[in-house]
């Protein structure tokens, strides 16, 4: 069997991984330090013939990631990344990038990266419209009295009625709640919306001693949108918005 080496992330050279810590593969496979100079790869052995992307190989690539952000700063790799051998992990990569590797690792040295996520509930939200937009209303009404067949028109023009107010609604939530982060926050990064019911997906760059206030302030603003949007944060994690080591 033909064997490659997977690669996670770059880490400092003196982290300590626990003796039980495992990533991608069936069994999962154990993850080991390649170093060179003061930086290292976090790495594990796969067989060159398996194809990734099975759910428990994204969920083992950032359970690991996030697991190791918790003991140290972590570059994360792309998922899926892989390398033939060790010689070619520090050759191509490590010794390459030696300098950068140090030079970003020791900015993200004490920081987190969360995750906040705001979702509108799709009944809450089509009726909040409807009561706040006259045209909105009439359209409804329209459409609830004419035949199906016959209501076409009104329908398309309530869609991209719906469509406009939520991105409204979308721009306005989304200030609302960066500038609820902006005290805590060394830096944000906003995703572009997944669906129609995200209203935003906001990454939040937090220093380990801002990070209890964090959650703190996202806790407290949660209860004004309750009932029309609904939040999740997630974190911390590996810094995956804000740094991205170079492609194998």
């Amino acid at each position: 069997m033909s064997e490659v080496i997977y690669v996670y992330g770059i880490v400092p050279k003196q982290i300590r991984l626990p003796s039980d810590a495992l990533g991608v593969g069936e069994p999962p496979a154990k993850v080991r330090l390649i170093q060179h100079g003061d930086v290292a790869a976090l790495t594990s052995v796969m067989d060159a013939e398996r194809s990734l992307g099975l759910p428990q190989d994204l969920r083992a690539h950032f359970t690991l990631l996030n697991d190791t952000a918790a003991l140290g700063p972590v570059l994360p790799m792309r998922f899926g990344a892989v390398m033939p051998d060790e010689r070619t992990v520090v050759d191509k990569l490590l010794a390459l990038h030696h300098d950068e590797f140090v030079e970003s690792l020791d900015e993200l040295d004490g920081y987190g990266q969360y995750l906040v996520k705001g979702r509108y509930p799709q009944d809450d939200i089509l009726r909040e419209i409807i009561a706040n937009n006259p045209e909105a209303a009439r359209l409804c009404e329209e459409i609830n009295r004419l035949p199906t067949d016959a209501a076409h028109d009104q329908r398309v023009a309530l869609g991209e009625l719906i469509h406009v107010c939520l991105e409204t609604l979308r721009d306005q939530d989304t200030k609302l709640l960066l500038k609820t982060v902006s005290p805590w926050a060394a830096a944000v990064e906003v995703r572009d919306a997944a669906s129609e019911q995200d209203s935003f997906q906001i990454a939040v760059l937090v220093t380990s001693e801002k990070g209890a206030d964090f959650e703190r302030s996202i806790c407290k603003i949660a209860p004004e949108w309750r009932g029309r949007l609904g939040l999740q944060l997630i974190g911390p994690m590996a810094p995956y918005d804000f740094v991205l080591a170079p492609d194998t």
